[in-house]
This record gives C-alpha cells, structure tokens and sequence, in this order.
C-alpha cells in the first residue's frame, strides 16, 4: 500500500512511499481510507512549527473516514463493510481531559491516516452520519468536534444567546452551523465581505469586517445594548485576544481555539479578573463527544461545507492552498 511520511519538515519533503498492509490485531479494525480533511495543525506539523521534536517518520493527518475491511479478535462494536471516521485521541473516550488520554493523537502522537489502510482500536473509532459522504465525514473529527466541545458540552447556551464566530474557516464554519440550528444568535468576523455574506446565508445574524473595523469588539458590543456577548469562540491566538476579553460580558465565556495570528503573550489578567471573564481551552475532544455531535448532525441534517477536495496524492498541493487562506470551510482529500 501506499503511504505519506513526514521524514523531513517542509511540505516539499513529505514523502510518497510503499508499505505493506498492516493487519488488525486483537480489539483493532483495519480501515481502508476513501478520504481525509486538512486541519491547520497538518500544515504546522509538515512544516516542524507544531512540535520540531516531533518522532520521524511520521505518518500525517488525524482526520478521516472509510470503510472497515477486517476486524481483530473481540471486535464486537464494528463489522466488515462499516463506514468508519477516525477519532482524533485514540485514548480519550469520555469524561474530562487528562494527560495519559490525550497522548494518542493522531498525526502528532501516533501515525496518522493519511494512508490507504489504517490499523485502529476499536474505541477509536465512530460510526459515519448515514446521511454524509466519505469527504464530509472526514470533516468531523477534529474541526466539527472542536467546535460541538465549545459550544454545548461544558457551557450548553441557550436559544438567542450571542456567540462571536472568528473567521470562516473549518472549525469556524461548524460552529456557525452548530450555532443555528441550536437558535443560537450568531456573530461572524472576517476580512472578506464575500465570505461574511456566504456566512449570512449560512444563518449569521450579524457579521463584521474586521479588516475594515480593526476594534471590531466594539460593533460586537454595540450589537448586545452594549452588555459584550454571552460566548467567544477564539481562533485567532495573540492578536485576537485581547479583542475577545474586551467583547465579551462581564462573566461571559471565550473558547480558546487557535493560535492563527501567533501565541506571544499579549493579554493582562486584569480584564479577566475584573469581568469575572471564564476563559477554556478546547482541545478537540472525546469519542462520547463525537457520537453524541453525530446523532445531532443526523437530526438536524447538517452537512459539512467542504470548500475544494484534491486526490489524496495531491497532499503537499491541498497544503500550500491551505496556506493562502482562501478557503472557506475545509479542504478535503478523495482516495
């Protein structure tokens, strides 16, 4: 079969190479590969900026989907002909986070899925939404999860509460999705105007150009009576911040997501402290999460935005298109 390595960082350098098929063991699954979905992170981690002490050879990408092809000894939750999406942590399968459950992620911790057959356990692994395709399932596990976390398993917010949305991209557009179908009121920033009225369609109630309004916190402000927002869903890392905590109400929340414009230290505990400010990090999440995110894509018929899908040979062309930030909603990667 046919594999791709980080041997050396730099996204020239990953590397197409042969390997055999590897066979399932005892409570594992073997899964061939239809497709897989990009994440910022698969762009740090090809470059060596994610982790330079990252173990080489290392086989890229956490986030995919197929269809089982064998299972191992005491396999019980899956059969032959399953379709399948990868877990992000392949140790975390409920509760809270923990340092031994979030060792095992994919592409970083452990081989990832960018390959033509994967060895799994069993745990990690979800049934796919019967109503998505191969591309959009691959979508889910780390982008659509991400945003499910922030959003309703430690703070559930309620039908007209206000969520400020950063950006357009994957982890950005479910939240949008997630957002309203749960009645959420939904505020979308970019710095494209065709992106904010592709988010308008997509149902954001109100949406703010922050190339055009740099102190965009303060629209957002001006939008809730000037009480700040209930939720910022925060992506954008040192420059964003501090725009965040000045948005948000007084014990309001902000999901730190992403570090897209760096992660310098740039924030006082002041406006915290004095806001009574409740600031999480979200770190994708656990197999429940997942299953219990799916049952709501399959009620409410969500289907993932997927914005341009390459062959998956095409990796290191799907990452340099990645790199422009072009896209609006994920990148996908058909086998």
């Amino acid at each position: 079969m046919k594999q791709f390595e980080i041997q050396e960082f730099g996204v020239e350098n990953l590397a197409l190479v042969e390997r055999d098929v590897p066979r399932p063991g005892a409570g594992e699954v073997l899964v061939k590969m239809r497709a897989a979905s990009l994440n910022y992170r698969d762009y740090m981690a090809a470059k060596g900026v994610y982790n330079p002490r990252l173990r080489r050879p290392m086989i890229p990408l956490s986030d995919g989907a197929g269809v089982v092809e064998e299972i191992g000894p005491g396999v019980m939750q899956f059969k032959k002909g399953d379709r399948v999406a990868s877990c992000f942590f392949q140790g975390w399968q409920d509760g809270p986070p923990a340092k031994e459950k979030l060792e095992a992620a994919l592409g970083g911790g452990v081989d990832g899925v960018l390959r033509e057959y994967a060895v799994f356990s069993q745990t990690g692994l979800v049934a796919v939404p019967s109503s998505l395709s191969d591309e959009e399932a691959a979508t889910l596990p780390c982008a659509a999860l991400t945003a499910w976390h922030a959003l309703f398993e430690n703070v559930a917010g309620a039908p007209g509460d206000s969520v400020v949305i950063q950006g357009t991209g994957g982890v950005s557009v479910f939240a949008l999705q997630f957002a309203a179908a749960a009645g959420l009121r939904a505020i979308v920033t970019s710095s494209s105007d065709e992106k904010l009225a592709r988010a308008r369609q997509m149902g954001a109630s109100e949406t703010i150009n922050y190339k055009a309004t740099p102190d965009w916190e303060k629209i957002a402000r001006k939008l809730t009576g000037n009480e700040g927002v209930d939720h910022v869903i925060e992506v954008g890392g040192s420059e964003t911040m501090p725009h965040s905590l000045r948005a948000v109400r007084t014990y309001g929340l902000v999901s730190v997501i992403g570090v897209l414009s760096g992660a310098e230290p740039t924030v006082s505990p002041v406006s915290i402290l004095m806001n009574s400010v409740r600031v999480q990090g979200i770190y994708v999440g656990s197999r429940a999460m997942f299953q219990r995110m799916n049952r709501a894509i399959e009620f409410h018929r969500i289907k993932p935005v997927i914005d341009r899908t390459f062959d998956w040979t095409e990796i290191k062309e799907a990452l340099r298109y990645m790199e422009t930030q072009q896209h609006f909603g994920k990148i996908c990667l058909r086998f």
